[in-house]
């Protein structure tokens, strides 16, 4: 616990907030944390805002340019919670500076984009890069992930996963750069959500070969944040629904949704196979479901069924709290996404998901943006 790592945030917004909120959590959850944190930098665009997140988190010192960031050398860590139009220049520039990289979903605006990043990543074979999936680092998603690696699903023939929000719902919300495709990209629910779920589906059941997307955006214009009375068209998705065939043959489908009336945060991940099945919701993240088709029958149904496995708060070693019997948390998520992230460059290990997981959702992005233009399947391009 000897290292000390100093982290240069770039943005101050609810995301950056979060991050903030991980490293500084590191020494609380974990005897001993992999290396002591301090938050030394942050880049935001407005005085106002850098000098706010010096008084409420303790930044040493706060500028308008990331560039003035990346470059001082008492930073070791580039984490960039900016609009994605901007992720590209950040995370190429912390790389020529030689900072270590922690970067929010989606990797980028474009596979063009997101293919440079992962190429310049892997130039820097010392530099540790990870992308915020942090759903991969629930205790019942890595549970899941544990028994489709030892075969407990068998061969797998269905993946149904889907990210739910309603937050857009009201017509009144504003306008902001998420809707904007110039600084968020082509996707609205589908590169704000559909990244996550593409992810999560990738790291449990493996590659996409190809796609077929609808989507459709119901509210097509927007107030502005400046004059309430006048209005901007909204050019990004709504709601996105893939259909999607596997490369080890199982088929599927993947929904993204921010006009999901009812809902808060609801993601579902299901998956059927040859000896079993899982499911899991967000919504309910300490327990896994699994179904083991090889359990003996009877007349009554025998000893088969969904199994609720209690995963709630059981990290490994070093987690030391709360205890594992605790229910478990969204920042939890964040909290080990991170852990393993800054573990990764204490060790000098790779981190993943990295940049070239990040490049790899975004093929299947590119591949669901070229699918709606054409109305029809698209092979997933490769990274």
């Amino acid at each position: 616990m000897n290292k000390v790592l100093r982290v240069g945030m770039v943005g101050y917004g609810f995301m950056g907030k979060m991050h903030g909120h991980a490293y500084r959590s590191l020494g609380f959850y974990y005897d001993p944390p992999p290396a002591r944190i301090e938050l030394r930098g942050i880049a935001t665009q407005s005085e106002a805002s850098w000098q706010r997140a010096g008084r409420e988190d303790g930044y040493f010192f706060g500028t308008a340019d990331y560039r003035e960031l990346c470059a001082r050398p008492d930073v070791d860590i580039i984490d960039c919670c900016a609009p994605n139009h901007l992720h590209k220049d950040v995370v190429l520039c912390a790389l020529e500076n030689e900072k270590h990289v922690y970067v929010d979903k989606p990797l980028a605006r474009t596979l063009d984009e997101a293919r440079e990043i992962a190429a310049r990543a892997k130039e820097h074979p010392g530099l540790v890069t990870q992308v915020t999936f942090q759903y991969r680092f629930a205790p019942a998603i890595l549970r899941a992930k544990e028994l489709i690696d030892e075969g407990r699903l068998g061969d797998l023939y269905s993946v149904r996963a889907c990210y739910l929000h309603a937050g857009y719902v009201d017509p009144k919300r504003p306008y902001s750069w998420r809707l904007d495709p110039e600084q968020s990209g082509r996707g609205g629910a589908l590169f704000d959500l559909g990244s996550h779920v593409i992810d999560l589906t990738r790291f449990l059941a493996g590659e996409f070969a190809a796609v077929h997307h609808t989507a459709k955006t119901f509210i097509t214009e927007r107030p502005t944040k400046e004059d309430p009375g006048k209005t901007k068209p909204v050019n990004v998705d709504d709601i996105s629904i893939l259909t999607c065939r596997m490369a080890n043959g199982a088929i599927g489908t993947v929904e993204s949704s921010r006009l999901a009336t009812g809902v808060q945060d609801e993601l579902r991940f299901e998956a059927h196979g040859s000896q079993g099945a899982i499911r899991f919701n967000l919504m309910q993240p300490n327990y896994l479901e699994f179904y083991d088709n090889t359990a003996p029958g009877g007349s009554y149904g025998g000893e088969r069924g969904f199994t609720a496995i209690e995963s709630v708060h059981r990290y490994p070693a070093p987690a030391k709290w709360p205890g594992p019997k605790n229910t478990v948390g969204w920042e939890r998520l964040h909290v080990h996404a991170i852990h393993n992230f800054v573990k990764c460059i204490v060790e000098g290990a790779p981190a993943s998901p990295d940049a070239a997981d990040g490049a790899k959702t975004q093929a299947v992005l590119e591949a669901a943006v070229q699918s709606q233009d054409k109305n029809a399947w698209v092979d997933v391009p490769s990274v």
